[in-house]
């Protein structure tokens, strides 16, 4: 039944904020109207000369208002039920993408440099997701969420444009912490292809990551891992002094593409490893092994029922019972009292 359930329009659902609000200012005003006719004279006398004033029946008046607005602002955001069923191919998958910003990452091995590159293929890969979803990661020593899994690719591509190596300060490659975040990134929808895609030289991890990759797997997500650069190595550039980075020794720091713990990842990850150079067959690969996931298909509600006729005629039905309750006490029925002393 819950699962068929729906609102139109959910954002009137904000107006029960107003509910609440009302409530609070009545009890406000209720406790000061008693605090002062407190200071007005003795409350069991004041009783006797107000035979007629009800404690209760102002309140009851309050509450049934309030209960009328609930459901006119139920009214408002449209609750239907679905009552007709249909089957549907979901074509996207979901891809969270994990993308090195570690200094090693400006090494010009690939033009224009690898974090670039990296960049350009993700935004090629965004161009033509269609029914797809996707969220970024960026780490180097650390990892966090740059952009929560989304089908929003606009804001996809505007958060991939500010992606650079001083987002984070500590430095290194902890892709295994970039893998645990992803794996919790996903939604909790079944049937559908889950990837992480690991972007990295793979420089100075920081261990288990074959492990982590390992336990996503195992928890239905395909690692890929885009090994980018060269084996042969290349000088780091130095934005600060225009030339290289150097060792304590003063030596030029080189930076190599480790393959085989990138073949690692990706082999415990149920995926598979592509090497990323100057020519295009990285982005064409990328594309077949992601074409390759299940799609699957879902139970939908092709159909869907208003009943917010029902509450118009709940509230309809309280405003007149508020509207027929006098304030003050039935003449009728006031001498009747159940509980005496």
């Amino acid at each position: 039944m819950f699962e068929s359930f729906r609102f139109e329009s959910p954002q009137y659902l904000w107006l029960l904020i107003v509910v609440a609000v009302l409530a609070v200012i009545r009890a406000i005003t209720y406790f000061n109207q008693r605090r002062r006719l407190q200071k007005f004279g003795d409350p069991e006398l004041l009783k006797q000369l107000m035979p007629d004033v009800s404690r209760w029946r102002p309140f009851i008046k309050f509450c049934l208002l309030e209960l009328a607005l609930v459901c006119l602002i139920l009214m408002l955001a449209r609750p239907q039920e679905g009552n007709g069923l249909s089957q549907e191919k979901r074509q996207g998958i979901e891809t969270v993408i994990c993308i090195d910003v570690s200094n090693s990452m400006m090494a010009r091995d690939v033009s224009p440099d690898r974090l670039q590159r990296a960049k350009m293929m993700v935004e090629n890969m965004v161009e033509r997701f269609t029914n797809d979803k996707l969220g970024l990661i960026v780490f180097a020593g650390d990892a966090f969420v740059q952009l929560p899994i989304t089908s929003d690719y606009v804001s996809a591509k505007m958060f991939l444009s500010n992606i650079n190596t001083s987002m984070i300060r500590n430095q290194g490659t902890d892709i295994a912490a970039a893998i645990k975040m992803a794996n919790h990134c996903f939604t909790q929808k079944e049937h559908v292809g889950k990837a992480i895609i690991v972007i990295t030289d793979g420089e100075d991890h920081e261990g288990g990551v074959t492990e982590a990759a390992r336990q996503a797997h195992e928890n239905g997500r395909n690692i890929y891992v885009l090994g980018i650069g060269s084996t042969n190595g290349s000088p780091i550039p130095d934005p600060d002094t225009g030339g290289y980075m150097t060792d304590s020794k003063g030596e030029t720091v080189m930076s190599r593409l480790n393959e085989e713990m990138c073949r690692e990842i990706a082999q415990a990850g149920g995926g598979a490893y592509i090497h990323v150079d100057n020519n295009s067959s990285a982005q064409r690969l990328l594309d077949e092994e992601l074409d390759k996931l299940e799609k699957g298909e879902t139970t939908v509600y092709s159909n869907y029922e208003d009943h917010f006729q029902v509450f118009g005629f709940i509230a309809l039905f309280l405003i007149i019972l508020e509207v027929c309750l006098l304030d003050r006490k039935n003449p009728l029925l006031k001498n009747i009292k159940i509980f005496k002393k």
